[in-house]
């Protein structure tokens, strides 16, 4: 499986990137960490902290924001894998970049690189960050008959988002929709997710932040 993805990801190849002057403080950049047995490999992932001011207790990639020092947005995602989780820059091997893309509610782009690393990791979440880091194998995201459907909101104003359970975590938003659309690139896995109007999932997540303002 991971000889396919590889070769698939071939058509994304890894660039010199960084953020235009008009995008630099809002641009971004991830890390896909691939590891395990070539025929079952898996992914990394993160729970952010629940005490965080933004996406609280959600399941995420290693990653973060462009910084002034960062000479690349590969460096941005490598700085932002290190310092959340411990893995060092030069245990990761980089593949890919796939195309950017920004959350549903924000104007962000964020960058996804993919990178391969050797088992086993030695893997440390930084605490005031990340509350728990886990391997997700790669097999399971590809079995259409798991992901499942959650409501937000309230009537009219109600919608239903998909997500992925694992374990005890709930993989949705950005981040399953950079895996279902990698997955969809690679191994032709053909998941096709059911998203809310863009519109109405903005005016939710906007009343959503005036009730946590008062």
């Amino acid at each position: 499986m991971l000889e396919i993805i590889k070769h698939q990801l071939l058509s994304f190849p890894v660039g010199s990137h960084s953020p235009t002057l008009q995008d630099i403080n809002n641009t971004a950049a991830v890390m896909i960490i691939l590891h395990g047995d070539p025929h079952d490999p898996k992914l990394v992932l993160t729970q952010r902290a629940a005490h965080l001011s933004k996406h609280a207790g959600e399941v995420a990639f290693p990653g973060g924001m462009w910084e002034k020092g960062d000479k690349d947005l590969l460096h941005t995602a490598l700085r932002e894998t290190e310092e959340e989780i411990g893995l060092a820059a030069d245990l990761v091997t980089p593949i890919a970049m796939l195309p950017h893309r920004s959350p549903k509610t924000s104007d962000i782009k964020v960058f996804p690189f993919v990178g391969l690393a050797d088992t086993p990791l030695k893997l440390t979440p930084q605490p005031s960050e990340i509350a728990a880091i886990f391997d997700l194998p790669i097999a399971c995201l590809t079995e259409i008959s798991r992901y499942k459907y959650f409501e937000v909101g309230k009537g009219s104003e109600k919608v239903e988002l998909p997500y992925f359970p694992y374990q005890n975590f709930r993989i949705w938003g950005f981040t399953l929709h950079i895996l279902v659309d990698m997955l969809n690139r690679t191994l032709d896995s053909q998941i096709q997710l059911r998203y809310p109007d863009p519109a109405k999932l903005h005016r939710l997540r906007q009343k959503d932040k005036n009730r946590k303002a008062k």
